[in-house]
């Protein structure tokens, strides 16, 4: 395996195909119709070579599939000329890397994406989560399986791709080489050297992550980081996002008897945990979702005139997600979603103390458990959120232990709580006026022919403060995949439509880049 490790050189026929095909500079629109005009002519090719990648088990907790994929990956590198590696650090999974240089380019683009994918329970999918399945339709629509077309058929591009990872997140990776093969036969040279950085361990939380950042850090290098994880946005427009954020897991037991109580007997008398857990948790966020701890606020930064003018480019579907989601009305008054996203948010994943339904019994119950997770904005600090946070649980009268308490410590104390944080990390943005920002939301536009939608903060979180404190380059996601994915769960799927689009997005990306 240690061969695995060494710098890997191009194939000769690769470098055969470079050095002599002429190489020409390519204007998106005039880029785009014949990236387009390629595409319709190797449709069933690309597809073939999704399903042969998505065909490959991925479990990121499964070392033994991982490193088969890090190895097929290679190879589909090495097949576009691209110069790989593996990276590695002591307990990690392997990270493929690649590079392709352009004679006078003076922009480095990374291209991140990542190959391992969530467990599956195959019981819930229509068809096997790694036998990736052609239909003709979104399985919702009444779609059917057909097969992938043969060598110059077209497919309908309102076909789905079902298969773990067809969306989270293989199907990015394939869009760029195919768009790197497009580029090669039509003899258009990319504006950008192109480095290539594909994660092994994303959805296993990227341990090992921070650490192979550090060890490579000049190797690592680059000018913008491009992230191709996640989704267009409802409306299946494009978007350009800027900013992810942050999150801490907080699990809360608060204690009560030590066994259960009869509640005709003992209520007004014991204190009930649950009564006790849901007034703690209403003094921490009011029914509009804000968040009320004293101090909390004090680090979120102002909705900008900047941010006002990128929330303009969203399209208004507030109204449409609440007919979808069966609500009558959405927090904070109907407030719109987007300027939402840019708060903290405190929110209870789950609560537990007693049965309900056929489990319900008249029992004051021993403890009450809460789960919440709290989404950070720039400008908030992991550990800061902590201390605000235990602060305010100790000023409602608490006293917080990290460990479960024995007989006598229950004994001791009238409000005891059990105080339990996961995980952790801030949020990260690129400003909306950095010159690599306003490079990429032009040619997106460029390339597509149609206004990007510029997202300033994502809702959810990804770990990118890594690549941020290490590397220091600014961090753009650049999505391609469609909102409707089921990524995570069963019949996860890829609309081809997105696929085709992403393939001229990265092509743009590539060939018309400019700063």
């Amino acid at each position: 395996m240690a061969s695995l490790l060494r710098l890997r050189t191009a194939t000769l026929t690769g470098l055969l195909v470079l050095l002599t095909t002429p190489l020409l500079s390519q204007a998106p629109p005039a880029l785009r119709d014949r990236i387009s005009a390629w595409r319709q002519q190797h449709e069933g090719a690309i597809l073939r070579e999704l399903a042969e990648l998505l065909s490959l088990p991925n479990v990121a907790s499964d070392s033994v599939a991982i490193r088969a994929n890090a190895v097929h990956l290679l190879g589909m590198l090495e097949r576009r000329s691209i110069v790989t590696r593996l990276l590695e650090t002591p307990g990690s999974p392997p990270a493929v890397y690649g590079e392709l240089r352009t004679p006078g380019a003076t922009r480095t683009v990374m291209f991140y994406a990542h190959y391992d994918g969530q467990p599956v329970d195959s019981s819930r999918w229509t068809t096997p989560p790694w036998r990736p399945v052609l239909r003709s339709r979104a399985l919702f629509e009444g779609g059917v399986e057909i097969p992938l077309p043969g060598p110059g058929e077209r497919i309908d591009p309102e076909a789905r791709l079902y298969a773990r990872s067809a969306s989270d997140d293989k199907s990015p990776i394939v869009a760029l080489l195919a768009a790197l093969d497009a580029m090669r036969d039509l003899g258009i040279s990319p504006s950008v050297n192109l480095k290539v950085f594909l994660e092994g361990e994303e959805e296993a939380g990227s341990p090992h992550l921070r650490a192979m950042l550090e060890r490579r850090r000049e190797l690592l290098a680059a000018d913008v980081w491009l992230f191709a994880d996640g989704p267009v946005h409802q409306s299946r427009r494009p978007q350009v996002v800027y900013g992810v954020r942050g999150v801490i897991g907080l699990g809360l037991t608060v204690y009560g008897p030590n066994r259960p109580l009869h509640s005709g007997h003992y209520g007004n008398f014991a204190p009930n945990p649950n009564a006790r857990l849901v007034h703690l948790l209403s003094s921490m966020r009011d029914a509009e979702g804000h968040i009320t701890i004293a101090g909390f606020l004090d680090d979120v930064p102002p909705i900008t005139a900047a941010d006002r003018r990128a929330f303009a480019s969203i399209p208004d579907i507030d109204g449409t997600l609440r007919a979808e989601f069966g609500l009558a009305r959405s927090e904070a008054n109907n407030a719109p979603l987007a300027e939402r996203l840019m708060l903290p948010a405190l929110n209870i994943d789950g609560l537990e103390g007693g049965g309900v339904g056929a489990g319900h019994a008249n029992v004051i119950q021993p403890v009450s458990h809460a789960a919440i997770d709290i989404r950070l904005v720039p400008g908030q600090q992991v550990a800061r959120v902590r201390e605000l946070v235990e602060r305010h649980i100790r000023g409602q009268g608490y006293t917080i232990v990290t460990e479960e308490p024995d007989s006598a410590m229950r004994a001791q104390h009238d409000r005891l709580i059990r105080v339990t944080w996961s995980g952790g990390y801030p949020a990260t943005r690129t400003p909306l006026d950095h010159p690599m920002a306003r490079a990429v939301a032009s040619t997106a536009t460029a390339t597509l022919g149609t206004p990007v939608i510029e997202v300033p903060l994502l809702g959810g979180s990804l770990p990118l403060f890594h690549f941020e404190e290490v590397l220091g380059a600014p961090l753009i996601v650049l999505p391609m995949v469609n909102h409707d994915n089921n990524q995570h769960g069963a019949d996860e799927n890829l609309r081809i439509a997105n696929l085709w689009e992403g393939i001229v997005l990265y092509a743009g990306m590539l060939g018309s880049f400019e700063v």
